[in-house]
């Protein structure tokens, strides 16, 4: 929690709405923000060295200008440009390395119209060794940003709570004095039962609800007592959690969902409800990784 607040720019508005939402980020946070811009060798059929030359020192120009516009808007924060001549995914993982928080758009200057989330904010946030905040298109999405909205979403498996993930969330909600919405979500599966099991799974809805709301009620006890400021709203919801996720967060300033760290995750790809609402959210994602 005492690294600086990374953002990938690329001179992009997308990146530019990104990096201001991690420099109020940092702000809260008292950390600095370390502006990281990458810009991979051009193939040499493309350019001759020279070009390349013009090339590197054209994006050493926009992360100085962009830095100097961050120091005069946000005074008082340390800000920091760093360029690299890597590509973008691994100049934000190796940035990420000991960062408090990694912070990118959705989209760059890459992608297509349509396209929600490009490679390399869906690389970054499945493979970062810190949490990681993709911010949506604010040009698609007016209201992407949450300034209006006033809680903080944290989506909760309560039969195994992951500490990484309520944390963050709680600490989220505690800076933002939002309340904290915590969702556990649960439905059938895609194969649908017989009409009389749904009939008999309505009539047990009450019970299940009651059940499944204990579960949750214990696995926040601990956390409520240490942030005793922070509102919770336990929200238990029969409908599958990606979609139950998405529409909480048309509410919300921050969505905040786990991933898994073991090695038996293949290649560190994303979870099907991590990829789903990084590609459907409202608001701002954050993917905070923890332990299997």
């Amino acid at each position: 929690m005492t690294g600086p607040v990374v953002a990938g720019v690329d001179g992009s508005e997308r990146s530019l709405a990104a990096a201001e939402w991690g420099a109020r980020e940092a702000h809260r946070r008292g950390v600095g923000l370390r502006l990281t811009h990458a810009c991979p060798p051009l193939p040499r059929r493309v350019s001759p060295v020279p070009g390349w030359t013009a090339w590197q020192h054209v994006g050493e120009q926009m992360l100085r200008r962009t830095a100097d516009e961050f120091r005069g808007r946000h005074p008082g924060l340390d800000v920091e440009g760093v360029h690299t001549d890597t590509e973008p995914e691994q100049a934000l993982l190796a940035a990420a390395a000991d960062a408090a928080l990694l912070v990118v758009g959705a989209r760059g200057w890459g992608g297509f119209d349509g396209l929600a989330v490009g490679s390399v904010a869906l690389c970054v946030a499945a493979a970062a060794d810190c949490p990681v905040v993709t911010v949506p298109d604010t040009a698609a999405r007016p209201s992407a940003m949450g300034q209006d909205a006033d809680e903080v979403v944290a989506g909760v498996n309560a039969h195994d709570p992951a500490d990484e993930t309520i944390g963050f969330a709680f600490r989220a909600a505690r800076e933002r004095d939002a309340l904290l919405r915590v969702v556990h979500a649960w439905a059938l599966p895609p194969a649908s039962p017989s009409a009389w099991m749904l009939t008999v799974l309505e009539e047990d809805r009450g019970l299940w609800e009651d059940q499944e709301s204990q579960v949750v009620s214990d696995a926040l006890r601990a956390w409520r007592e240490r942030y005793p400021q922070v509102p919770v709203v336990p929200d238990v919801v029969l409908l599958g959690p990606a979609q139950a996720l998405v529409r909480a967060s048309e509410r919300a300033r921050l969505l905040v969902v786990g991933r898994r760290t073991s090695p038996r995750v293949a290649e560190r790809r994303l979870g099907p409800v991590a990829h789903a609402v990084l590609h459907h959210a409202h608001c701002p994602v954050a993917v905070v990784p923890h332990p299997a």
